[in-house]
């Protein structure tokens, strides 16, 4: 068996306390499914034919409660249990019931090292009777299936300590920008991908008030993206960076509020992973800053 990795960001858990205008919110802005199975402390947020790519855990923190990478089977799974108690990191199994909540087969879990509680599983149940429905008409569908949900920037405190564990996963990237900071300070943050995605987790941001800065999202089809933004100014939602084009993953995106105070970036258009490394100094057009105080406060305009 070759080296193990984990092959996706599979899914997370986010605690919500306005369920209402999150279900409205990710329906009729994003266009994901929302599925309730009378669970009152939790639903279900769907983009592809998985049962959930997001729970949404009735809640107080308006946070990340937990992250899910995927490996490809049980072998896979004790594989990974090895690497990373041999990389000295600790970890428990879950319990059958623990894997029944998360419906997948199985599943250990463990802190990332910046405190983000990490899980680490196999065997997601897939609905393949159930069509996907979207909460509003699209033209196509999201970016998923061996890409995984999207991307996030997590909190760090320790940039080389969470490069490390990263690794120990099984994914590869390294630094890609350099951006000033309103401190005088460079931001460098770090981009590190598992698949083909150009890159499904970030960190070096520096210092955040929650858990995750933001999540992105990709649309395969321009339109409703276009589309999204259109529904997100029509309704007075805040935008922290403007639309414009990255110079990483070359996607067109911008950055949005959700109903729990942080970032969501819709995009399409995104460009694959690298094959090997690049840095830049900002990006391709636009991603001009908007509304302040969102933790996204650095210019991203490369010609400016």
């Amino acid at each position: 068996m070759s080296e193990v990795k984990v092959t996706e960001l599979g899914y997370i858990g986010l605690s919500v306390s306005n369920a209402a205008a999150w279900k409205e919110y990710a329906a009729e802005v994003v266009g994901m499914q929302v599925v309730d199975e009378g669970e009152k402390d939790r639903f279900y947020l769907r983009m592809d034919l998985w049962h959930h790519r997001i729970v949404a855990h009735v809640g107080t923190t308006d946070d990340l409660e937990y992250i899910g990478w995927r490996v490809g089977g049980p072998d896979d799974l004790d594989a990974m249990a090895q690497k990373l108690e041999q990389a000295g990191y600790a970890y428990k199994r879950g319990t059958e019931a623990e894997a029944k909540e998360r419906h997948v087969l199985g599943l250990i879990k463990l802190m990332d090292p910046g405190g983000i509680p990490t899980e680490i599983f196999w065997g997601p149940r897939v609905d393949a009777g159930k069509p996907f429905h979207p909460g509003r008409p699209l033209y196509g569908r999201f970016v998923t299936l061996d890409e995984g949900i999207g991307h996030c920037i997590l909190r760090q405190a320790d940039d080389d300590a969470a490069y490390k564990f990263y690794r120990t996963l099984g994914l590869k990237g390294s630094i890609e920008y350099h951006l000033p900071l309103p401190n005088g300070m460079t931001a460098k943050p770090t981009f590190m991908h598992c698949n083909a995605r150009q890159h499904s987790v970030a960190f070096g941001l520096g210092p955040m008030p929650k858990r995750i800065n933001h999540l992105m999202i990709e649309y395969t089809d321009l339109d409703d993206l276009g589309i999204a933004h259109d529904l997100v100014r029509k309704r007075n939602i805040d935008v922290a960076i403007q639309l414009g084009k990255h110079s990483n993953d070359k996607a067109l995106t911008f950055y949005h509020a959700n109903p729990s105070g942080w970032l969501w970036e819709l995009g399409w258009g995104a460009a694959k992973a690298p094959a090997q490394q690049e840095y830049y100094h900002g990006d391709i057009f636009g991603h001009g800053n908007e509304a302040a105080g969102y933790g996204m406060d650095i210019k991203l305009d490369g010609a400016s």
